[in-house]
C-alpha cells in the first residue's frame, strides 16, 4: 500500500512536471517589453524550480568525462568486469601504458546510486586505476535473485576485491565502512592473496555509539519491529522486482531531507532567484546537484533490517560480537592492510569518533600503519566531495595508498 500511494503520486506528478518546464521554456522567449513581463518572469521561474524537482529511480550516468593523469588528459571509459543481480563492478578504463594503484571504491547502498560518488571517482583517477561498486535498484531485482542482506553485502565485497586482483587498496565510503572492515578481517584470517594493501574509510559508523547524531538517535529510538512495520514496503506488480519486500528510496530521501528541511527550503529559494536573475551557471549547479540527490534506489529489506539491527542499534562490530554466516569477525586478524579513518567536523550524520574507532579494533596493525584525519570545516558530504575533499582529504588517501603500494 505504501509503495502503491508513492508511485501513484509519481504518476500524477511527472505530466504535471513535465508540462511546468515546457510553459517555463515557453515565458522564456517573452519580450522583457512585454506589460506582464515581470510577473510572467516570476511565473517562468518558479515553473523552473517546480519542474526540475523530481524524484526518480533510475541511476543517472557516472559521467566522469576525461582526466588528467600526470601531463596529459586521457579519456574514461566504463566497463563492467562483474556481476551479480544485486551489483556490477565497474572499472574506469583509462588508455595509459603506466601502472597505477587499483582501488576499489565501496559506494553506500543507502538510498542513492554509486553515480553519488562521480566526483570522488574523477579526483582517485588522477593517480589511481579505479573499480566501484555499484549497486542495483532492489525493485528491479527478480525475487528468484534470492534474499540480500548483510551477509550478502560482505560477501559482495570480498569477491569483488578478489576481482581485481592481489595487490590492490579498498576506500569505502559511509555506511559500509562496517562491511567493508568486516570483509578485509576475514580475508586477513584466510590469507587470501587479494588481501588489500591499504583500507580508507570514510565518515562511518564503525561504533556508532561515539557521539551520536539524529541518526543514531533515530535508529535506537524504536525497536527493530516498528522499523519493518513502518518502512517496509513491496514492490508492486509493474517492476521487475514485484513482491520484493524493501525500504523505499523515496522514503529514506524524505527522511535525510526532513533534517535538514530549511538547507533544502533555502537551496530551492536561491534557484528561483537564479532563475529569475537570469543567472545560468549558478541554476545549472543546482540542477546538477539536485538530478544526483533526487535519483534513488529501493534497499533489500533484510539488508536495512539487519544493518539498523547489527550497526546502529547492537553496536556489533565494536563490541565484538559481529558474524557472517556464523563465523566471527575479527579485526585483530589485520596485521599487513595499512588503516586509515577520515572524519568532518561538522558530519551531522556520522558522528566524530564514529570512524577512529577502526584504529583501535584494528589492534595488530602496526601503529605506523594506521592514520587518522579529521577535517576541519566540513560535513558528510564534504568529507568525500567538493573542493576541500579535492584540496585536503585526497592527497593525504593518495599519500597513505602510495606509502604501501609494492
Amino acid at each position: 500500500m505504501l509503495y502503491r500511494a508513492f508511485q501513484g503520486r509519481q504518476d500524477l506528478l511527472t505530466p504535471m512536471r513535465g508540462a511546468a518546464r515546457g510553459l517555463a521554456g515557453l515565458l522564456g522567449t517573452l519580450d522583457s517589453r512585454h506589460p506582464l513581463f515581470d510577473g510572467l518572469h516570476a511565473m517562468r521561474a518558479a515553473m523552473g524550480v517546480f519542474g526540475d524537482f523530481r524524484v526518480v529511480q533510475e541511476r543517472p550516468a557516472f559521467d566522469i568525462g576525461p582526466v588528467r593523469v600526470g601531463n596529459r588528459v586521457v579519456e574514461v571509459e566504463e566497463e563492467v568486469v562483474a556481476r551479480t543481480p544485486f551489483a556490477s563492478l565497474v572499472h574506469f578504463r583509462k588508455d595509459i601504458d603506466q601502472p597505477l594503484p587499483r582501488v576499489l571504491v565501496v559506494a553506500p547502498m543507502s538510498g542513492h546510486f554509486a553515480t553519488l560518488l562521480s566526483g570522488t571517482v574523477k579526483v582517485l583517477l588522477q593517480d589511481h586505476d579505479v573499480y566501484i561498486t555499484d549497486w542495483h535498484n532492489a525493485r528491479d531485482v527478480p525475487l528468484s535473485a534470492g534474499r540480500f542482506g548483510l551477509d550478502e553485502f560482505i560477501a559482495h565485497v570480498m569477491a569483488f576485491q578478489q576481482a581485481i586482483g592481489p595487490g590492490g587498496h579498498i576506500l569505502a565510503v559511509c555506511q559500509p565502512v562496517v562491511a567493508v572492515l568486516a570483509a578485509v578481517a576475514l580475508m586477513a584470517e584466510d590469507r587470501h592473496p587479494a588481501s588489500p594493501r591499504s583500507m580508507t574509510l570514510m565518515a562511518g559508523p564503525i561504533d556508532a555509539r561515539q557521539h551520536p547524531t539524529k541518526v543514531n538517535e533515530l535508529a535506537t529510538s524504536r525497536g527493530l519491529g516498528w522499523f519493518e512495520r513502518n518502512l517496509i514496503a513491496t514492490v508492486p506488480w509493474r517492476h521487475k522486482g514485484s513482491g520484493r519486500r524493501v525500504y523505499p528510496g523515496a522514503m529514506q530521501l524524505a527522511a535525510f531531507m526532513a533534517m535538514n528541511i530549511g538547507r533544502h527550503v533555502k537551496a530551492h529559494q536561491d534557484q528561483f532567484w537564479a532563475l529569475f536573475d537570469g543567472d545560468a551557471d549558478r541554476a545549472a549547479q543546482h540542477r546538477r546537484f539536485y538530478d544526483e540527490y533526487l535519483s534513488v534506489m529501493d534497499l533489500p529489506a533484510e539488508f536495512f533490517l539487519e544493518t539498523v539491527g547489527a550497526v546502529f542499534q547492537e553496536h556489533a562490530l565494536a563490541r565484538g560480537t559481529l558474524a557472517w554466516r556464523g563465523r566471527p569477525v575479527r579485526p585483530a586478524a589485520i596485521r599487513r592492510t595499512a588503516v586509515m579513518a577520515v572524519e568532518g567536523e561538522k558530519d551531522d550524520i556520522c558522528g566524530i569518533g564514529q570512524t577512529m574507532a577502526a584504529l583501535d579494533l584494528c589492534r595488530s596493525v602496526p601503529i605506523t600503519m594506521r592514520r587518522y584525519h579529521l577535517q576541519t570545516g566540513v560535513g558528510h558530504y564534504g568529507v568525500f566531495s567538493g573542493r576541500r575533499f579535492a584540496l585536503a582529504i585526497y592527497p593525504r588517501i593518495r599519500e597513505m595508498i602510495q606509502a604501501h603500494e609494492g
